[in-house]
């Protein structure tokens, strides 16, 4: 069964940091793309960043180049995304994603960026 528990949003300044982790289980992660979305309140979930299986490539949606890093352990079949120079339009709740055949979402996490 697969599982995905994202962690370490929370209310952050303009200009401020976060690391998120999502942790994961039920399946082979270290075989795996694994990608970050978000969903802004009112709008649809878009993807921010990918990284693939051995981390030896990684993508970002323009919005966020320059400001977030992805990574991954897969010893501890872990995902995070380093966000720095936070936005206010970077406010969403962030979900991690498996690319396996059938889509899973976990609860996600709650990013808001104010003042």
């Amino acid at each position: 069964q697969v599982q995905l528990v994202e962690s370490g949003g929370g209310l952050v300044q303009p200009g401020g940091s976060l690391r998120l982790s999502c942790a994961a289980s039920g399946f082979i992660f270290s075989a795996v793309v694994m990608k970050w979305y978000r969903q802004a309140p009112g709008k649809e979930r878009e993807f921010v960043a990918l990284i693939t299986s051995t981390g030896g490539r990684t993508n970002y949606a323009d919005s966020v180049k320059g400001r977030f890093t992805i990574s991954r352990d897969n010893a501890k079949n872990t995902v995070y995304l380093q966000m720095n120079s936070l936005k206010p339009e970077d406010t969403a709740v962030y979900y991690c994603n498996p690319n396996l055949p059938q889509d899973y979402w976990g609860q996600g996490t709650q990013v808001t960026v104010s003042s």
